[in-house]
């Protein structure tokens, strides 16, 4: 059973770990020296994701109930976070995956 972390950060929860795994991102991108170029591939993949976002949203695919109600532009704070962190996390484990390969790390 996992535990319930809502309990402690109330309708911070969301928020808290997107916070979380936005640092893990940051690491492994920091770690494949590939900052600024997840940051430009972030920057085109955004506008997107915030549309993919909005609409789901917007017709009901999902709810989120433990995020702050802090709305930007239609969507909830936490979304936004949610569609920088999401690509961050994928480029970083790629670029560290990538660079193991070129190392010869892996077989």
């Amino acid at each position: 059973m996992l535990p319930d972390i809502g309990a402690v950060f109330g309708s911070y929860t969301y928020l808290a770990s997107e916070l979380v795994f936005g640092l893990v991102a940051l690491w492994l991108l920091l770690r494949a020296n590939a900052l600024t170029r997840a940051g430009k591939t972030i920057l085109v993949l955004y506008p997107l994701a915030y549309i993919w976002d909005w609409y789901t949203l917007s017709i009901g695919v999902f709810s989120i109930p433990l995020r702050t109600g802090i709305e930007i532009v239609g969507i909830p704070l936490e979304e936004h976070i949610f569609i920088i962190v999401v690509p961050a996390l994928v480029i970083g484990v790629h670029e560290n995956l990538y660079h193991l390969v070129e190392r010869g790390e892996t077989s």
